[in-house]
């Protein structure tokens, strides 16, 4: 049963990303949300956390949230797909369940 877990707070200031890594099993969704996109950014202190990750897990930003935080889609992680509100829903329901990590 595969799981999407979200992630909505900045790895910079939670473990929120790290209890999730902890706990996802290889086939599972991690969704970057709010202030949870900024471990989807390439040259940060997680960028190699979550590429060594990206292994085993699919990864998702929500790209209003980047676009809200001042991003492009230039300064994503190679590998991390970009989706919007209606990508959101699309996984919610693609997924068996879901897991907010806050």
């Amino acid at each position: 049963m595969a799981m999407l877990h979200t992630v909505n707070k900045s790895p910079f200031e939670r473990n929120a990303l790290d209890a999730c890594l902890r706990m996802a099993r290889p086939g599972a969704g991690v969704l970057l949300i709010e202030d949870g996109v900024f471990a989807g950014l390439r040259s940060t202190e997680v960028a190699d956390k979550v590429s060594k990750a990206m292994q085993t897990l699919s990864f998702y930003l929500l790209w209003p949230d980047l676009q809200a935080r001042g991003f492009n889609e230039k300064r994503v992680i190679d590998g991390v797909k970009i989706v919007d509100y209606n990508g959101f829903v699309d996984l919610v329901v693609e997924y068996d369940t879901v897991q907010a990590w806050l």
